[in-house]
């Protein structure tokens, strides 16, 4: 990750807002704000970003003291937060408190924090005070005050032990759903991912702060800086049933053209599944904090796109105009898929974005890259608006995120499960090379009882390049639902990735009964075709 060094004075010359580190009152996060803020709004925070778009950027990374340099990763996470110092901790009632996070390891970069009372802002001020060094080999008395935080953590009036969700690095965030687990991340902005030059990663530098008259809502202010562009954000974040549910508001301020702008991007981690064994040496059967991105076009049409972990970086892109939503989903939730007791994945949340207003054409862009550990996250999908990116002009997109384990369903039988391997008849000689995808299907009409005994259901397949055989729909009452299976045979003289699309429906009207599988494979090279024919056929 692309890290900066500290910007300099960062003020709004002949504003109303204005944030520079010699402006920082020496007043303890629980002790009330300082006697006299200054003037906020998001309206004015839209005009600083859109003023820093006209200016040149400055480096935000600062060199941190050598005794959080030498901090392990196992010493940075036994830096802990006091809790009585939270922000909100001395406010009887409170829904939300706020801790921050420790400078250290990769996190280089300081965030400002503000409060917001009656519309002005009070900055909250690093304090060595606020935090419990014990067990880390660190002397408070050596850091230099004013330091800066990198982050924050979120906590709710249901749990002050453990947050509901957390900023830290660049512009990432994420939250849990009513599992309280943590699993894929989202990002304010991307920029240029997955292009032959270097990703950009912009970086939230200033947070605000705002209570509400609401129950279990906060406001959060961000704002957001790269070399390519500044942003002013608003998350309006709210506890619902258990889940996290984030309403942003993004205003976006190029300072150059950007070749790929990525929208309520989102990153995620996926090693090994049912239908991508690749790297599958390890004793779990499934690793993966997202199985899926689901897609609802502007159409109304509902997709499921397996995620794979592939030999070499994919990049796949799915056109459409005014999306109704998309998401990286963790669909399989059954703990014997996975057997780990350490971190459950079968409890990962999945993230749905919803846009709010019309995001005219675009895509929704996936990217996936090779994983042989399930600590590097290898998943990204983010909208790229069709539209130029270009300085000067100010890009507006408000959606609504929901880190949640029931996410959207189509009214359709949805994509349970996708599982690969060898094609051919068994007992038969395998005379040349297929492979076989067996694809299924819940709930909606296909539920028991949901379709009439004398009703055919048939697959429809498409397939880019190849041929397809060995066709099948059939029940799989175990299931609730139905099982779709069919071999494609490659071309012999083409490695080309093969693009797969599948859904069910009635033989007798053509009614759709399933959401569309989607699905891309690439065909191994000639000399891996092994047939594996047994000895006595």
């Amino acid at each position: 990750m692309d890290r900066r060094a500290l910007l300099k004075a960062l003020g709004l010359l002949g504003g109303a807002l204005l944030l520079t580190p010699g402006r920082l009152p020496a007043a303890p996060p629980g002790a009330g704000p300082a006697r006299h803020g200054e003037p906020f709004s998001y309206a004015a925070l839209k005009g600083m970003a859109r003023h820093f778009a006209g200016r040149p950027y400055h480096a935000h990374e600062k060199t941190l003291p050598k005794a959080i340099q030498a901090l392990t990763w196992d010493h940075y996470q036994a830096i802990r937060y006091r809790p009585d110092h939270a922000l909100w901790a001395d406010l009887p009632g409170a829904d939300f408190q706020v801790q921050f996070f420790h400078m250290g390891l990769n996190f280089t970069t300081p965030v400002k924090i503000h409060e917001v009372i009656d519309g002005e802002a009070h900055p909250v001020p690093y304090r060595t005070d606020q935090f419990d060094f014990s067990g880390t080999g660190v002397d408070a008395g050596q850091l230099p005050e004013g330091l800066g935080f990198a982050g924050f953590r979120l906590l709710h009036h249901s749990d002050w032990k453990r947050d509901v969700a957390a900023f830290l690095g660049a512009s990432y965030f994420r939250a849990t759903g009513a599992s309280r687990q943590f699993g894929l991340s989202a990002r304010g902005l991307a920029v240029n991912t997955a292009l032959p030059e270097p990703e950009e990663f912009p970086e939230f530098t200033h947070f605000w702060f705002e209570r509400t008259d609401h129950p279990d809502r906060v406001l959060v202010y961000a704002f957001l800086d790269s070399p390519s562009v500044t942003g002013a954000y608003r998350f309006t974040i709210e506890r619902v049933d258990g889940d996290v549910i984030m309403d942003v508001d993004a205003a976006l301020y190029p300072r150059q053209p950007i070749e790929r702008l990525g929208v309520a991007p989102l990153t995620s981690m996926y090693q090994i599944g049912e239908n991508s064994r690749r790297v599958a040496w390890d004793w779990r059967p499934e690793i993966h904090d997202s199985d899926g991105l689901a897609l609802h076009t502007g159409g109304g049409e509902w997709l499921w796109r397996p995620l794979v972990n592939p030999p070499q970086l994919r990049f796949n892109s799915y056109s459409d105009n005014n999306p109704r939503g998309f998401g990286l989903l963790q669909r399989d939730q059954d703990f014997d898929h996975y057997q780990d007791d350490g971190v459950f994945y079968e409890r990962r949340p999945s993230l749905w974005v919803e846009p709010r207003g019309d995001w005219g054409k675009g895509a929704v862009q996936l990217v996936e890259i090779p994983t042989l550990d399930e600590t590097f996250d290898n998943i990204v999908a983010f909208w790229k608006p069709d539209q130029p990116v270009q300085p000067g002009q100010e890009y507006l997109f408000a959606y609504r995120l929901s880190w949640t384990g029931q996410p959207p369903r189509p009214s359709l039988a949805r994509c349970v499960a996708t599982r690969t391997g060898l094609g051919g008849v068994i007992g038969q000689v395998r005379e040349y090379f297929s492979w076989r995808f067996v694809v299924d299907f819940r709930g909606g009409p296909l539920s028991d009882g949901g379709l009439p005994d004398d009703v055919e259901v048939v697959p429809v397949i498409d397939a880019s390049a190849g041929r397809v055989e060995v066709t099948s729909a059939r029940p799989l009452h175990q299931i609730d639902g139905y099982r779709a299976m069919f071999d494609v045979v490659p071309p012999e003289d083409d490695l080309t990735p093969i693009n797969l699309r599948l859904f069910l429906k009635r033989k007798d009207n053509g009614e759709p009964l399933t959401e569309t599988w989607i699905y891309q494979w690439s065909p191994p090279p000639l000399d891996q075709r092994d047939l594996r024919n047994p000895g006595h056929l």
